[in-house]
């Protein structure tokens, strides 16, 4: 063995004493050490041993102990000092220390030591050799089979030398190397492949059985771990291989497994993964599924047990349909010949595809329940998703003449295409059969766990959005088929029946929704008409009720499309819309479905609000009736109400919004009084009064139409009905209902501004009760006197919430005009209160939101920031320069947006020309030294792209000697780069006179931005990596 005399001797009680420690640690608790803080004491004092140079000289004596946690600690002690202590170690003694531990490896493996010690020890030759191999010339090259060679020479058995060369891919394509470095380690892992190659080879070629399982178990191990070093013409020649000795009959499952796992590499780590080997891989893959799968498929669904190999099986199909997709979706009905061999007959193409569309079918529908009786349909979800894109891709998805995919296929084109079509719909029409199949909950009393009910729940999602994949191909027909299986159960429903199965055909209904186009869609009227909704049940049976609730209010939409006779008409149709509503209101008192109710109510009055205002005295009756409803819902009934209101005459409105705000305001007045005896309560009191009074003015808003009003002054309707507004909001029962309004939100100001679930609830309501002038509603609160709100609790404790509604505030004082004929900008009084009320707002210490609400207010109210007190605007530029120097890359973001806006608004208005040129003289050479500090390292990398807007905008808006302006930006860069204090990066002369040369030269912003990245790298040492250029460019 090497000698180790250049490593530290201890003596015997350290060694002792470290061993002592390391049992204490590591050995079952005992009475001596029972606690988490003795562990913890005792792991600090083990690493601080690690920590001293001394340490080295521990690697061979614990090594040597008896105890296998101690020998587990010797190994993990080399490990850590090669690669956390290597820059301390004496360079003379490199090679001497590559010695005695390939040795040390070596010996551990003859004399058998547990693997747990040797992967530590593998680990710390890979170590190693990251540190000696790269560099000219490389102190250990062809450093993998010099290891191998000398654990071979000492009797090493094949399968410890195959979990050395596991490791060691691990650990190579795991380690952070760079340019060259990186280069010299591949070439050393290529030049060894041909080696691993042969000795994974050597193993699996024998007869299962031949050789020890774990040796199987390590030569797959190993191959899966080279997969990406190895190259297509070592992999190829192992697929048939390892297909070969893929047997379930083999006794033990392990090597059924590995050897599916390894396939299953080859499909998603190699050079085969993009897809390609259709004749090397994917169909000889799909001939063996035709045999042997089947018979594996067929066990399984006879034993009604998913057994491990029948898993493994599952797993290896979902990656073979992720892999060979379009293969999949290109020959699902061709005829075109595929060999399985000498001695058997040929098959086709289509008849592999449709097999393995089969299997996969029976894993997706496997007997039981998902999450209790098995786990693996889930698993095949994905694939439909990408079979159903690669359809798309295919050309008999065109429709004629069309340049683009058609979303769904013809029914009929000639040939051999119509067959595809054919072929993909039955498949998913099959799908849809058995997920519908798969969602149904088991009958009440089953005893499932809160977990599993949590688990199925999820499932039944995923299946959902696998659903919307099918219906992109089945259209309609995947409609008709739930509304007619629901129709068909509810037809021979018995009374002891239960509502499992129209439950799960329900929530099928309602998962594919988003894709349904609701203006041309088949079959709803049916599923809404008394045939189906009218016979589920309306009391008790939660779950279908809860499911039908929530159709309801996906398809809300639905019903704005439909004709609905009016209230007054003689016709006997049924009016769907009413019905449905019925429906919904008479679920609103039950506590376990109030929810899904008053959620439905929301949607189907929001979508539909001018044809239920003829019904507006039925509303009135709900209103009345609230009481039954639990207070949580409450504010979604109400907005429910509101939308309803809304789509009345605005002087028609005014009684009916009376009767809904007055109550809340005075039941927020009420909570107030009762703060100082029952604090607590009137707080979440006033919280709840203040979600319902948000989601009424939500409801009075209007929905679509605000923009497009305002937006065309030809619209005599829409300027007749803004004007109605007006005349509204001016009546007297109005004016008071505003003012009671801002009363009650003054008052929770006053009281709870401090509390940040009563600021929440604020902000939500602030968003709601305020607007642009085309949404005004009757209760609609100016921003001005709120921005003043705002500004008082934010003296009183300045948060987040109140900058970010201050932002929105402010960007309401002046409205976007669409019109020509209308001058745009901020009224005189609007630039009076932003004047009164910056200075409140600029005493602040929470940055990102800080900045975005000055970013906000310079881009509308440029001249208030030079209405400023003396000092305070320097003083504002000041800490955004120093800003941009944080290491949270938001708050630093923010900042930067902010100063390249107050210095183009600055520079565009000609009125503002002497504070544009102090602004540069007092703050550009700073702001400059700043953006050029960030991109040689002081900020970090994902800011570069804002520090180069900022950099942008000196050199645009400070571009030469204009009279006033001291210097100019490109003399700044030149004499800030240039000069002795500039920050420390790894940026020499040469890359910064680049750097300025290249700027100098640059005409446009795309080459500037071109030259600082260039420079960002060079100057934090990045140059040539990838790593460096992907996070300057993100």
């Amino acid at each position: 063995m090497a000698n180790p005399s250049f490593l530290p001797t201890l003596s015997q009680f350290d060694i002792e004493h470290a061993a002592q420690l390391i049992q204490q640690a590591y050995a079952p608790p005992t009475g001596s050490v029972t606690t988490p803080e003795d562990l913890k004491r005792l792991q600090h004092d083990l690493f601080e041993l690690q920590k001293r140079h001394e340490a080295w000289g521990l690697v061979i004596p614990l090594l040597n102990h008896q105890d296998q946690n101690v020998q587990f600690f010797g190994a993990h002690t080399a490990q850590v000092k090669i690669a956390r202590d290597w820059d301390a170690f004496p360079a003379a003694h490199a090679e001497d220390l590559r010695d005695l531990v390939v040795q040390l490896t070596a010996h551990s493996i003859a004399i058998g030591r547990s693997k747990f010690i040797l992967r530590k020890l593998y680990v710390a030759l890979t170590s190693l050799a990251l540190k000696l191999t790269p560099g000219q010339p490389s102190r250990w090259p062809g450093w993998i089979m010099s290891c191998v060679s000398t654990f071979s020479t000492q009797g090493a058995a094949p399968e410890y030398i195959l979990d050395f060369l596991a490791i060691v891919a691990e650990e190579v394509g795991n380690a952070d190397l760079l340019g060259p470095s990186k280069l010299q380690m591949q070439q050393s892992m290529m030049d060894a492949s041909p080696m691993v190659v042969q000795a994974i080879t050597s193993t699996v070629t024998q007869p299962l059985g031949l050789l020890p399982t774990n040796q199987y178990i390590s030569s797959l191990s190993c191959f899966q771990a080279w997969m990406s070093f190895l190259k297509s013409d070592h992999i190829t020649p192992m697929i048939p291989i390892l297909i070969a000795q893929l047997d379930p009959n083999f006794p033990d499952d392990s090597i059924f497994i590995a050897i599916s796992d390894a396939l299953k590499e080859i499909m998603t780590k190699s050079p085969l993964s993009d897809g390609s080997g259709s004749k090397s891989l994917t169909e000889p893959l799909m001939i063996w599924l035709d045999t042997v799968g089947n018979r594996i498929m067929e066990a399984t669904l006879s034993n009604d047990d998913v057994s491990s190999v029948s898993h493994s099986l599952c797993k290896l199909l979902v990656t073979l349909g992720d892999h060979s997709t379009s293969y999949i979706a290109t020959n699902i009905s061709s005829s075109i010949p595929v060999s399985t061999g000498p001695t058997t007959p040929s098959t086709t193409k289509g008849h592999l595809t449709q097999n393995f569309l089969r299997l996969l079918l029976a894993y997706t529908g496997l007997p039981g329940y998902y999450g209790v009786d098995e786990e693996e349909s889930e698993m095949t979800l994905g694939f439909w998703y990408l079979f159903q894109e690669a359809l798309w891709s295919t050309d008999f998805y065109l429709e004629d003449g069309a340049d683009d995919r058609s979303p769904a296929p013809p029914d009929a084109v000639d040939g051999s295409e119509a067959k595809q079509v054919t072929l993909a719909k039955a498949v998913f029409t099959e799908l849809v059969k058995v997920l519908r199949r798969k969602v149904v909950f088991p009958p009440p009393g089953t005893g499932w766990s809160r977990d599993q009910i949590d688990k199925f729940q999820v499932y039944r999602r995923d299946v959902g959005d696998t659903l919307i994949n099918a219906y992109y191909v089945l259209r309609d027909d995947m409609l008709g088929y739930f509304i007619n299986d629901i129709a068909e159960r509810l037809a021979s429903r018995q009374e002891s029946d239960g509502w499992q199965e129209i439950e799960g055909t329900l929530h099928c209904i309602m998962s594919i929704q988003e894709a349904i186009d609701m203006e041309n869609v088949s079959h709803l009227d049916r599923l809404f008409s008394p045939e189906i909704f009218g016979r589920l049940p309306s009391t008790g049976r939660s779950r279908v009720r809860r499911t039908a609730l929530s159709v309801i209010g996906s398809y809300s939409s639905w019903f704005a499309n439909q004709p609905h006779p009016s209230p007054s008409s003689q016709t006997s149709a049924p009016n769907l819309l009413v019905t449905v509503l019925s429906y919904v209101v008479s679920a609103l008192p039950d506590p376990s479905l109030s929810l899904p109710a008053a959620t439905a109510l929301r949607n189907l009055c929001e979508a539909n609000r001018k044809d239920l205002a003829a019904h507006i005295s039925a509303f009135g009756e709900l209103h009345a009736g609230l009481n039954n409803i639990p207070d949580s819902e409450k504010s979604k009934v109400l907005q429910s109400i509101a939308s309803v209101i809304q789509a009345v005459p605005p002087a028609e409105e005014i009684p009916a919004i009376e009767a809904i705000v007055n109550p809340i305001v005075q039941k927020l007045f009420e909570a107030l009084g009762s703060a100082s005896t029952l604090p607590e309560e009137a707080k979440q009191a006033t919280i709840l009064h203040l979600e319902t009074l948000a989601g009424v003015a939500k409801g009075l808003t209007r929905t679509t139409e605000g923009l497009s009003l305002l937006e065309d002054d030809s619209d005599t309707e829409s300027q007749a009905e803004t004007e109605n507004i007006k005349r509204a909001r001016e009546d007297p029962r109005s004016v008071k209902l505003r003012e009671g309004i801002f009363a009650a939100i003054q008052a929770v100001m006053e009281l709870w501004s401090l509390d940040a679930a009563v600021g929440h609830a604020l902000s939500d309501l602030f968003k709601s009760i305020t607007s642009l002038p085309a949404d005004l509603t009757l209760i609609s609160l100016p921003a001005g006197p709120l921005l003043e709100l705002v500004c008082l609790a934010a003296q009183r404790q300045l948060t987040a919430t109140w900058l970010s509604l201050a932002h929105i505030l402010i960007a309401q004082l002046n409205p976007p005009v669409y019109s020509l004929a209308l001058k745009s900008g901020p009224t005189p009084e609007a630039e009076m209160t932003i004047e009164r009320l910056l200075p409140v707002i600029l005493q602040t210490d929470i940055v990102q939101e800080f900045f975005a609400c000055m970013d906000r207010a310079a881009q509308d109210f440029i001249t208030a920031f030079y209405a400023l007190p003396p000092g305070l605007l320097d003083a504002l530029v000041q800490c955004a320069i120093k800003s941009l120097s944080l290491q949270e890359r938001y708050s630093l973001v923010s900042a930067c947006n902010f100063l390249s806006t107050l210095i183009h608004r600055t520079s565009v208005l000609e009125e503002l020309r002497p504070h544009k040129l102090a602004l540069l003289n007092a703050h550009g050479p700073n702001l400059m030294r700043a953006v050029l500090q960030g991109f040689a390292g002081v900020a970090p990398r994902s800011v570069v792209p804002n520090l180069i807007e900022i950099l942008g905008t000196l050199l645009s808006r400070a571009s030469s000697y204009e009279p006033g302006l001291v210097g100019n930006a490109h003399q700044w860069m030149k004499d800030i780069l240039l000069s002795d204090n500039f920050v420390p990066s790894k940026a020499n002369l040469e890359a910064k006179n680049k750097f300025i040369k290249a700027v100098a030269g640059s005409r446009s912003l795309k080459k500037t931005r071109e030259a600082a990245q260039q420079f960002t790298l060079v100057a934090r040492g990045l140059e040539g990596s990838n790593f460096g250029y992907s996070t300057l460019t993100m």
